[in-house]
């Protein structure tokens, strides 16, 4: 029964002219849905989430996702009020530099915020990422107990242009397939953007799509009457509902009226993106029974009811920290392990664990699968899988059960609720929101596959997570047009460029096996960002230990492979499949009697992180004939060739033929390497 009285109606209505003056204050922001999602928003954080306000990272909390994030004074109005760590001196800097409020929610800037949103719909899909890791956690950790400290709902808040965005359909077929019950949204369909009535370009049954998806719906309308009503009790009786809904994730349509109840603007595209203007302001305040010659309003006893939640969210983190205890003496082994995950740490060794290779030739998105199968046994944490591409990107861990429910079994694969084998079928730009969500949700380690020319399709869940500093690992193959007769629909070209150009994704292009052995380790360690794994479809040769006898210097980025002169008379830069092709350049110079370093350049990221000596030994300063080789764009490597320098790359599309020949066509060779390398040293 939902205990409701009118210091939470007050607590409510504080929120929503707090929300009109911030954004008054600033000049600037999204006043009405934070308005008119108050009540919703108090409801959650105050009668229905299990959290903390004074430990907002305990684990066994419920997960909030403000998908609308740009109505983050939805969220931070809340954070206030529960006592989360915002005061309101917070909420009068909204939007200004510096502040704990910015313009949308920060993961990582602001206590009790569980992720980044801004860009629509990556909430909404990132939350099924978070429902995920709850089920392979709890699997991983306690799969037998009915009553788990690894138990959690998690709730969103969702807006009309969330449910456009095709990445949360794409994401809620996922989520409906998986048959996740501890995912619920709450949909605010208030039917207005910035264009004003959603109606000119959106009108199809919601509710109807999210059933085909496998949802459990329902609706509850605050304006089915003629006077608006917003019944907090329906609502609450529907959440309640949807908790007890465990085989389907829930979809709870709230039909609202936006920026509710403001006398002249409510319901218009006027109230979404900008302030209500101080006559506005001023009667909304009136209505609600402010004073509206004051700013900032927060009567004490409804800040005190409000901040309730403190104590109740202790009572509470106390009961769930006996079940943990509970569960840490009868399960010493797993909670050492979870001990190690929490703290972000690798098992001592994992170096050991790591293949060696040695034959004449393998392609490195094999080599990887080999490495990842290497890992598993030691990393019980790492789960992944690809695109519908799992053949092709090597992503599967042999032996390993797939993530889903056990009516998803096929004849190919066998599936269980903490399966290590993700199947995300042809949605790449969801696989990459999901994997933000198991990231920031949890303590595992996850990677995921498709063809490098579909990073295009990822990139904005991509660049969140470098944003947010997730440590996603993506593996990325087929990463030239060595792919071949496929074309140039899927030869990637610009791709590599586009993805070094993304602050705090470390991308890793190995030229060998052992180098992709390496990069892997690499990745494992990067714990504040994600990690591109740039893998060839083609057998690439791997270098003997002779000339690459330290392939661990990949983890600085760049460093000579082959004879190592110490007053070389020129420098060859590659990476991946181009480093075997710089070497035959090398020794092609060799015969005329030039002597060059090849610098094998892996990550132009981790080699930028390493001190000047080390970046002077390998490119020294005085050596200023420079040529770098690589199958794709020029322009990312100006910065190591100088002004003397010169590069071999692709600087159009690519066509359909077998590797060979486009590498001949496209002037990729050794022969074009020397060719450059002559016309830059005279």
């Amino acid at each position: 029964m939902l205990e409701w009285n009118e210091l939470d109606n007050r607590a409510v209505d504080t929120a929503r002219v707090l929300a009109a003056d911030a954004v008054e204050s600033v000049g600037n922001g999204h006043p009405g849905t934070a308005m008119s999602l108050a009540p919703a928003a108090y409801l959650l954080f105050q009668k229905v989430m299990n959290h903390n306000p004074l430990e907002p990272r305990c684990m066994g909390r419920d997960r909030f996702i403000l998908s609308v994030g740009h109505s983050s004074l939805t969220l931070y109005n809340q954070l206030f009020l529960g006592g989360f760590g915002l005061e309101l001196d917070d909420l009068k800097n909204l939007r200004r530099w510096g502040s704990k409020t910015p313009g949308h929610p920060e993961f990582g800037h602001t206590d009790g915020v569980e992720i980044t949103t801004g860009p629509l719909g990556q909430g909404l899909a990132s939350a099924t990422g978070f429902a995920y890791s709850q089920r392979f956690e709890k699997n991983l950790f306690d799969p037998n107990t009915e009553d788990s400290p690894f138990d959690h709902f998690v709730y969103v808040l969702a807006s009309d242009g969330d449910v456009q965005e095709g990445v949360s359909g794409e994401a809620a077929s996922l989520a409906g397939h998986q048959k996740l019950g501890n995912l619920v949204v709450i949909y605010d369909s208030n039917q207005i953007s910035i264009e004003d009535d959603t109606n000119i370009s959106f009108s199809e049954d919601v509710n109807a799509r999210y059933e085909s998806y496998g949802w459990h719906t329902q609706t509850v309308d605050w304006k089915k009457t003629g006077d608006y009503k917003e019944d907090v009790h329906a609502l609450y009786a529907a959440i309640q509902e949807a908790k007890q809904v465990t085989d389907k994730p829930s979809f709870i349509t709230l039909k609202t009226i936006i920026g509710w109840p403001a006398p002249n603007k409510q319901d218009t595209g006027g109230i979404h993106g900008a302030k209500l203007g101080e006559d506005e302001v001023r009667a909304t305040k009136e209505i609600l029974g402010f004073d509206p010659d004051k700013n900032f309003q927060v009567e004490s006893d409804v800040l005190d009811h409000s901040r309730l939640l403190q104590t109740r969210g202790k009572q509470w983190q106390e009961q769930w920290q006996q079940k943990f205890s509970m569960w840490q003496s009868a399960n010493p082994d797993k909670a050492t392990l979870l001990d190690r995950l929490t703290n972000q740490e690798l098992p001592a060794g994992i170096e050991d664990s790591l293949p060696t290779f040695d034959q004449e030739s393998i392609a490195t998105r094999a080599a990887s699968g080999k490495v990842i199968n290497a890992l598993a046994d030691q990393l019980p944490e790492l789960w992944g899988g690809s695109a519908d591409l799992a053949g092709s990107n090597n992503t599967t861990i042999e032996g390993a059960m797939s993530f889903g429910p056990s009516e998803a079994t096929t004849d190919t694969w066998t599936t269980d609720p903490g399966g290590r084998v993700l199947h995300f079928g042809i949605r790449e730009h969801a696989m990459a929101a999901i994997l933000n969500g198991i990231l920031l949700s949890g303590h595992t380690r996850v990677f995921a596959g498709t063809f490098l020319v579909f990073s295009d399709y990822m990139r904005p869940a991509v660049r969140l997570a470098a944003l947010m500093g997730v440590p996603a690992i993506y593996v990325w193959t087929h990463d030239s047009i060595a792919l071949g007769e496929d074309g140039p629909t899927h030869q990637p070209v610009e791709h590599l460029t586009v993805l070094r150009a993304i602050p705090n994704l470390t991308v890793i292009r190995p030229a060998d096996a052992n180098e992709t052995a390496q990069a892997w380790l690499a990745a494992l360690k990067n714990t504040t960002g994600p990690t591109a794994l740039v893998l060839t479809r083609q057998n690439l040769p791997v270098m003997t230990k002779q000339d690459n006898p330290n392939p661990e210097l990949l983890q600085k980025g760049g460093y000579v492979v082959g004879e190592n002169h110490s007053d070389p008379e020129g420098l060859i830069l590659a990476t991946g499949s181009e480093v075997a092709i710089a070497r035959d350049a090398q020794a092609k110079l060799a015969a005329k009697g030039l002597n060059v370093n090849v610098v094998s350049m892996p990550s132009f990221e981790l080699f930028d992180s390493q001190d000047q000596h080390y970046k002077d030994s390998v490119l020294p300063p005085n050596v200023t004939a420079r040529v770098s080789v690589e199958a794709g764009l020029a322009m990312p490597w100006a910065k190591y060739l100088g002004a003397g320098g010169a590069s071999v790359s692709i600087e159009g599309f690519g066509a359909s033929a077998s590797y060979e020949v486009l590498y001949e066509k496209y002037g990729i060779t050794a022969d074009a390497v020397v060719e450059k390398f002559e016309s830059v040293r005279n």
